[in-house]
């Protein structure tokens, strides 16, 4: 069941078909809520992690006049200075992990989701070679049939919580997210939601073609 447009949380807009997930690196504060409500949602073992907080340009200051906006700062081509970014699966409607997958394990749904088939991973690890954001997961590495085939077990990773979606839920990241840093919408609810707050979009045009392919105009 789609909830269509419906408001719930100031960073989860809409949910179901159509819905993406993207960060506002600029309200990101690096508090790890996301990766607990994920791992308390899902039950992720201690060692893997289906979201992560990848620090950027640990240490260092933005370009004048830029500090606390490194989304800005990216747009400019100016640095950012020390960034937080949430790092996940963003279910890209480019994804390249779906098109160097040797097995079909990967496949982009109709409704947006981009999901793994366990029982077609061969734990190639062609999809962790492809994916810009780290979002490959291998938590059984080296176990069952990687001993045979591959050397990384089957592949996990973020699934935008869409068992949550189909009953009206948000992303438990996103809604557990203590500064709305991680948003949920369509991407015009998105790019709004970002101009609103007056965020960049920090992700360069060849990411962002990416991850929201033909809809990636929306945020020109």
């Amino acid at each position: 069941m789609s909830t269509g447009n419906e408001v719930m949380h100031d960073g989860v807009m809409s949910t179901g078909e159509d819905a993406r997930i993207f960060p506002d690196v600029e309200a990101c504060i690096d508090c790890g809520g996301c990766v607990v409500s994920c791992k308390r949602t899902w039950d992720v073992p201690r060692d893997e992690q289906r979201i992560s907080i990848a620090t950027m340009l640990e240490g260092q200051e933005a370009a004048s006049g830029l500090n606390a906006s490194s989304g800005r700062a990216m747009e400019q081509s100016e640095s950012p200075g020390e960034t937080a970014v949430p790092m996940q699966c963003y279910h890209c409607s480019n994804a390249p992990c779906v098109s160097v997958c040797p097995t079909d394990s990967l496949i982009s749904k109709e409704n947006g989701f981009v999901r793994v088939r366990d029982d077609l991973c061969i734990g190639c690890q062609y999809c962790l070679s492809a994916c810009p954001f780290g979002a490959p997961q291998f938590p059984d590495e080296d176990e069952g049939v990687a001993n045979l085939v591959g050397s990384g077990g089957n592949m996990d990773k973020c699934t935008m919580c869409e068992e949550r979606q189909d009953v009206g839920k948000g992303p438990a990241c996103a809604e557990e997210c203590a500064t709305d840093a991680i948003l949920v919408g369509t991407p015009e609810q998105i790019s709004d939601e970002l101009d609103n707050r007056d965020s960049g979009t920090f992700f360069n045009d060849v990411a962002m073609d990416i991850i929201f392919g033909e809809d990636a105009s929306e945020f020109q």
